[in-house]
């Protein structure tokens, strides 16, 4: 289970405008991010629904996927539009140097190590993509409006957010399950050995949603703030087993 497709997007050490830190080691995440793209069957979804969504849109010229972490967004945009450009915009250098090198063979892909907020827009993106991440970031209203900044008028937001405070039992029971189904009983405990930096890095992360560092909302939430921000929403509903909340938007003009 993961909260997470990436680091937060002020800084590695959490929301220093508030002076605290949120005490999650994203560099220590990535080492075992990619372990949820195979054996979480939730986070696979939210891929197959991106996936999808790429096939309903025309070509963007331009892409920018915020807060990428490991690059799992962006490598599904890379492919399904070899032609495009995009903007991998990742502050943690750990998950930065893990999607620089799963996505080598990409050539139409840059890397930036950056936040949202010191993010320079040259030129307008036609497709904004920012998934697990905003709810990590100081002052969610200001960080909307810095995405709509980033997308040309008539342009494509996709994004997802968690909402929910972590039930972190539930998740465990949930995957374990699955995993055994799919593995049995003995690869399910090998799994989940290899993935305990997830555990402790989830644990981080609801310690801070309780201590109020991280951002969590009612659903439908996430929706209103998009369109206070200059978004016209276009598809509005819950994701990841309910923690999540999914809108893709059209900037208005």
């Amino acid at each position: 289970m993961s909260a997470r497709n990436a680091t937060a997007v002020t800084s590695s050490t959490g929301n220093s405008e508030s002076g605290q830190s949120d005490r999650t080691d994203w560099t220590a995440y990535a080492t075992s991010y990619d372990l949820l793209s195979e054996h979480n069957p939730a986070y696979r979804a939210l891929l197959d629904d991106f996936r999808s969504f790429l096939g309903t849109i025309e070509r963007p010229g331009l892409i920018y996927d915020i807060g990428g972490g490991t690059g799992n967004y962006t490598g599904i945009a890379a492919a399904a539009f070899p032609d495009s450009r995009i903007r991998l915009i990742e502050p943690d250098p750990g998950m930065l140097a893990r999607a620089k090198s799963k996505l080598a063979a990409h050539d139409n892909v840059e890397y930036e190590g950056r936040s949202l907020e010191t993010t320079g827009v040259t030129e307008p993106a036609d497709l904004v993509v920012c998934v697990h991440a905003l709810y990590t970031m100081p002052r969610q209203e200001q960080r909307l409006s810095d995405l709509r900044r980033l997308v040309r008028p008539g342009g494509l937001l996709y994004l997802v957010d968690i909402g929910r405070s972590l039930d972190l039992s539930d998740w465990r029971g949930f995957l374990f399950r699955h995993i055994v189904r799919e593995t049995g009983l003995l690869g399910a405990i090998r799994i989940f050995w290899r993935g305990r930096e997830i555990t402790r890095q989830n644990n981080a992360i609801r310690r801070s949603q309780d201590a109020g560092v991280f951002w969590t909302f009612d659903a439908g939430v996430l929706a209103s703030k998009a369109e206070a921000a200059g978004f016209e929403v276009l598809r509005q509903e819950q994701a990841y087993r309910g923690y999540s909340d999914l809108v893709v938007c059209r900037a208005a003009p």
